[in-house]
Order: structure tokens, then C-alpha cells, then sequence
């Protein structure tokens, strides 16, 4: 049977809300190496900025600013085993799914539409956390930052993982919260749903996207419209 519509997902802030174990981690690594820490808060303007350095490249985002000063890379490596080590034991201690998601996976899948992650996470990682908060099965495919050569918001990292699901371009949509989702998408030439207040510093006004969402209560509206077409 052909399919219906491809939905990509980001994965931290839009799927899941992992800030709080983020932070945990972030500050465990922080009072070992004698750095500041941050609150939940802070955490969400630092996790979706894209690959701007070497913790944010292979973890989650972008890491505190202080981490571009560190001259010394064993130290910097050393900080990220360390995170890595402290989140991959608790993932998803204080982790919680977004308002409204398990309702519009079960819909989705009822629907005949194909679901895929794309996050800047490692793809380890990202398949341990689904697992854990029991969500992975939903997924056709898990893309993490590490899976390719090359990750949001470069747009392979979405047309690749369509083409690997045997999706069609012209019939798949993202859903993501920050302007690393955004950029993405548009640069994929796919329509793309943006979550409010998510891990970005950036208004909505300075994030592309076709559609605003609160939560997923009620985005079947939206998504109708594609599958109608």
C-alpha cells in the first residue's frame, strides 16, 4: 500500500521533554569540572542550537559557552564521556512525553502515515531514551546526529531518512521546535510545524515554519489537510 504521508519528528522538546535530565547531566559535569550550572530554563535556550561545537555536535545541541574556551581537548573530552556516562544512566529519570503526543502517534498510525526521528542527538541515545519512555515502536527509522556524515540543519539528514523509509518528498511534513528543525525543513523543501516555546533562544517570529502548534492536542486539523491532497 502506498503511503499515505511521511512525518519526521525532532526529538528533544518536541517529542519528549528531556531538559530536566538534560540539566541534570549538564550540571553533574559542570560542579565535577568546576563550572557554573544551569537551570531548566537555561537549559531549553542551549539544547536545539545546532552543531556549533564538539559537545553540541555529538550530544545535544550546544554546550555552555565555556567549553569553546577550554583549550585543552583531553579536558573537553573528558567532559563529554563524562555526560555521556552521567545521561545515558539517566535518560529518562525526569523525562516526560509532549502534551497530546501518544494520542497523535496512535492516530498517525492508524492513519497509515509512516513516522521517523530526526534529532541532533546520538542515535544511541535517542534509541534508548524512545525505548525507555516506550515509544520507539511508533518509529519506522531513528536518525541521530551521528548516523550521517552530516546532521540538522543540513536537509540530507531529513530527504535521506525519507528515502530510507520509502517516503515521498512531496508527501512528507517535519514537526519541530527550534529554528535548526526550521531551517532544515525549508532547506528539505518540506512543510514543517513548529512547537512553541522550545529549546531556542529564537521567537517564533525568527523561526520559519508553515504551522504553529501549542501541543499536539488537535494537530490532526493540520495534518488532514496533507493527507486530503
Amino acid at each position: 500500500m502506498p503511503q499515505k504521508l511521511t512525518i519526521l519528528f525532532d526529538l528533544d522538546g518536541t517529542l519528549i521533554d528531556t531538559a530536566p535530565d538534560l540539566m541534570n547531566a549538564h550540571n553533574h559535569v559542570m560542579k565535577k569540572f568546576g563550572y557554573e550550572t544551569k537551570t531548566v530554563g537555561e537549559m531549553k535556550k542551549l539544547v536545539g542550537k545546532g552543531a556549533a561545537s564538539l559537545i553540541g555536535r555529538s550530544i545535544w545541541g550546544q554546550a555552555k559557552k565555556e567549553f569553546g574556551q577550554i583549550s585543552d581537548q583531553n579536558i573537553k573530552n573528558e567532559m563529554v564521556k563524562e555526560f555521556i556516562d552521567f545521561y545515558s544512566k539517566n535518560i529518562s529519570i525526569e523525562s516526560k512525553l509532549i502534551k497530546g503526543i501518544k494520542n497523535f502517534l496512535n492516530w498517525s498510525k492508524k492513519n497509515n502515515i509512516s513516522m521517523g526521528v530526526c534529532t541532533n542527538k546520538q542515535e544511541n541515545l535517542a534509541v534508548d531514551l524512545l525505548k525507555q519512555i516506550k515509544i520507539y515502536d511508533y518509529f519506522e527509522y531513528v536518525a541521530g546526529s551521528n548516523t550521517f556524515d552530516y546532521c540538522k540543519p543540513d536537509p540530507r539528514h531529513l530527504t535521506n531518512v525519507i528515502e530510507i523509509m520509502q517516503g515521498d518528498i512531496k508527501k512528507s511534513i517535519m514537526i519541530g521546535d527550534s529554528e535548526t528543525d526550521g531551517d532544515a525543513a525549508k532547506n528539505a523543501g518540506i512543510p514543517f510545524i513548529l512547537l512553541e516555546d522550545g529549546y531556542t533562544e529564537k521567537k517564533v517570529s525568527e523561526i520559519h515554519h508553515d504551522h504553529l502548534i501549542k501541543n499536539f492536542d488537535n494537530i490532526e486539523q493540520i495534518i488532514n489537510k496533507y493527507l486530503d491532497h
